[in-house]
């Protein structure tokens, strides 16, 4: 595939938003529908993927005239009713009853029967058949086993087994758990599902509620398909989604509205991933980054910023970058600030947002380069704004979180920065410039200097910055780089919340000597060996010593090759994290 400058009268370059209009009706342009959630307090509430019912034109009423013509369509989300209840499994009524089971629950006697007493009870009741048809179709319950059954006797259409693997389960799991259901409700067209665990009597009241809420994440998550860019998609069919036996009241709601507030972030951030770089170019990202801010503006303000008022910034190393693309660069900058009470935390999330990384003068070539994804390139963007509309709905209270991306795109043409130049970030520190395709870092450079002017105590980035990375941890973990060991203890137990892959790399110093260079402070990259660490270390030059800081290297997990589709990596830890540090 190759390399295309892109024309396009995205925004004006004069562009400075410093706090959005509260009224949305002003905002007419968004490349995502958004849908306006509703909540019935009382058992259930519902849970709509995106956050605005109301269907919206997209950015590109900016620029009417995209290459290839291309707009998405507008598709409206389906809205799952959650609803957590106390109900006999052989008295509920829908289209399929789904049942989590570990290997130990499926362990029979000497008569083939079930021990565990919830298979036994619906056992009986089936005359024998649920025990038989497990038999026929060798279900054990390990990890990733599944089977639905069209079974006649119980209220339910259909009765599903999912296994979660040999022991106490883990919010992976359940999210599975979840995944498959939905997976099962798409196969059967189902509108109603129920959800049990065969063995919820061992879990304590708050695994409960983090039970209820993996198993509702992973449902909503598994549903949505984006099919903005298909001439023919199906509407899926679930509506409502009942959890059995986990518990019911105020506080299981709250988790539940919990996890739909991080899935509209996910769903988001997906989306944002999953948009072509002709459609999604810096300037469509900042005018998302707008419109979030303006559909929560009592929380969110907006500032963007051009490419003089960068200039004025002196992000010399940002500019750089952005130098040979048609499509203007844009530094987004929001704040969310809690409605009322004091802030005690001042955090900030930076992401990357290269649109599209070509790779400039060292342009990627050859099998593997993966140029034909590289729309992923701003993933970590992608993961700051799905954190950001999160953050805005659960609006937690007591932290300040400042969320910053240099938007650009890595092209060539004759004002395009080359191999050897020189160029100078807004710290002072001038890089020698030895592959154009190490631009992730530059932008990131002046971004984290700017993080650590807006008074934060800790900064985390995110970024699909190095291939080594991935060569190192395989295409399901992030990397994590940090010299502080309490916010690297903070965000890996966020991390274990949420369920998503991070690993602890080195910051190993003494590799910064092949950062060296003859003419500058330092080269944007070092040997092959050990690319990933040197990334860090680079970075490291731009951050406040009084900050603490972790870079997270997410160029593995962003994108999932099997499904062909971005997966959201980083939003719920970055979300976990954030609440973790309110008051």
């Amino acid at each position: 595939m190759a390399a295309l400058s892109l024309r396009s009268s995205v925004l004006a370059t004069n562009i400075a938003v410093a706090a959005v209009s509260t009224s949305t009706s002003t905002s007419t342009s968004s490349i995502f529908l958004k849908f306006r959630s509703t909540s019935a307090w009382a058992i259930s509430f519902s849970v709509s993927p995106l956050c605005c019912r109301r269907p919206r034109r997209m950015a590109h009423s900016i620029a009417r005239a995209t290459l290839g013509l291309t707009h998405p369509n507008q598709i409206e989300r389906p809205k799952i009713s959650f609803a957590a209840k106390e109900v006999d499994l052989l008295e509920w009524k829908g289209d399929i009853l789904a049942v989590g089971v570990t290997e130990k629950d499926m362990v029979k006697d000497e008569n083939s029967k079930f021990q565990n007493l919830i298979l036994q009870k619906l056992d009986s009741k089936l005359g024998g058949l649920l025990s038989e048809a497990s038999s026929e179709e060798d279900f054990s319950g390990k990890s990733g086993q599944s089977t639905v059954l069209r079974l006649p006797g119980l209220g339910s259409k259909r009765i599903g087994l999912v296994g979660l693997g040999s022991a106490v389960s883990s919010t992976t799991a359940y999210r599975t758990l979840g995944e498959t259901i939905a997976a099962a409700a798409k196969s059967a067209q189902a509108s109603s599902i129920a959800v049990a665990l065969a063995s919820a009597e061992g879990l304590s009241s708050e695994s409960k509620l983090s039970t209820a809420s993996a198993i509702a994440t992973g449902t909503v998550l598994g549903i949505f398909e984006d099919n903005r860019f298909k001439s023919e998609s199906k509407t899926p069919t679930l509506k409502s989604v009942e959890i059995l036996g986990l518990g019911t009241g105020p506080e299981i709601e709250k988790k539940l509205k919990y996890a739909e507030d991080v899935c509209s972030g996910v769903i988001f951030g997906k989306e944002l991933v999953n948009a072509p770089a002709n459609v999604l170019t810096p300037g469509v990202l900042a005018e998302e980054a707008k419109n979030i801010a303006s559909l929560y503006s009592d929380v969110l303000t907006a500032t963007i910023l051009d490419v003089e008022q960068c200039k004025e910034l002196k992000m010399g190393s940002y500019l750089g970058v952005a130098a040979a693309s048609a499509n203007p660069p844009h530094f987004i900058h929001l704040c969310y600030k809690p409605t009322s009470g004091s802030v005690k935390t001042k955090l900030a999330l930076v992401g990357k947002g290269l649109t599209f990384d070509s790779g400039g003068y060292n342009i990627k070539t050859g099998p593997g380069c993966s140029i034909e994804i590289m729309k992923v390139d701003m993933g970590g963007a992608a993961a700051v704004l799905g954190a950001a509309k999160a953050i805005a709905q659960i609006k937690p209270a007591g932290v300040e979180v400042h969320f910053i991306i240099a938007a650009c795109e890595n092209m060539i043409s004759g004002t395009g920065m080359r191999p050897g130049d020189v160029i100078t970030a807004s710290n002072g520190k001038t890089i020698e410039v030895n592959n154009t395709d190490a631009e992730g870092r530059l932008t990131l450079a002046d971004a984290l200097v700017y993080a650590c002017k807006q008074g934060v105590e800790k900064v985390v980035d995110l970024a699909t910055l190095t291939g080594a990375c991935i060569v190192a941890l395989g295409p399901s973990v992030a990397g994590v780089f940090t010299p502080s060991d309490d916010l690297a203890k903070e965000v890996l137990e966020a991390a274990d919340v949420s369920g998503e892959k991070l690993w602890r790399m080195p910051m190993e110093e003494s590799y910064w000597e092949t950062m060296k260079s003859g003419v500058a402070d330092m080269v944007n990259t070092g040997g092959r060996q050990g690319g990933a660490i040197t990334a860090a270390l680079f970075l490291k030059q731009f951050v406040d010593e009084k900050v603490q800081w972790m870079h997270i290297d997410i160029a593995g997990p962003v994108w999932s090759d099997k499904k062909k589709s971005a997966t959201g990596f980083g939003i719920t830890t970055l979300v976990e994290w954030v609440q973790k540090n309110s008051s």
